[in-house]
């Protein structure tokens, strides 16, 4: 019998007596980790560019520190919003609640989609001072999540064993979709 990776499960393609090895991402985290705090910080981008450009369209009406406070909350939401929605599946899954390594490692799952405003905020809060106007902050925002937003899905596609063309139609599919997402983000906000 195949002895249990440290996950609890076998891997029935390994030779008989060697573990499987989880595998680690650069950070040292299992990967499944990593993709998870990396999904979680795609959703609070999208939700800061939809803020982000929400108050722009209306920053005549709104002051720097709204702003700020505005894109901040927003952030804090969609992290808590993250971390309750994995609390509640592991419930589901597992009848019970969350103990000790897991439920540190929702947390930091959660806390992860933090990072995604750190720059946006510094743009606004450096509104708040006066170094910059507000709506040129929230363009420099606005801009800062959309090649975020680029990048991570040029990484995802050049990661893939696919040829240059199809990495492009990839890419192409991506934006579209992202475009999508924002167009419904704007919709749900009036706009």
């Amino acid at each position: 019998m195949d002895e249990p990776d440290p996950a609890g499960s076998t891997d029935r393609a390994a030779p008989r007596g060697l573990r499987r090895r989880r595998r680690r991402g650069p950070d040292d985290l299992p990967i499944e980790e990593m993709a998870e705090a990396l999904k979680e910080r795609v959703y609070a981008t999208f939700t800061g560019l939809a803020i982000v450009l929400v108050q722009h369209e209306n920053a005549e009406h709104i002051s720097a520190g709204r702003a700020t406070l505005t894109l901040l909350v927003g952030i804090v939401a969609i992290t808590a919003a993250g971390f309750v929605a994995d609390v509640v599946s592991h419930l589901v899954v597992h009848a019970d609640f969350p103990r000790g390594r897991e439920l540190a490692r929702m947390a930091r799952v959660a806390g992860s989609a933090l990072g995604s405003a750190s720059i946006p905020l510094i743009l606004l809060v450096l509104a708040v001072l006066g170094v910059f106007e507000l709506q040129g902050a929230l363009t420099a925002a606005s801009i800062v999540y959309i090649v975020t937003l680029a990048l991570i899905g040029y990484v995802a596609v050049r990661r893939t064993r696919l040829t240059w063309w199809e990495q492009l139609i990839g890419l192409g599919m991506l934006a579209l979709l992202g475009l999508a997402v924002v167009g419904l983000q704007q919709l749900a906000h009036g706009h």
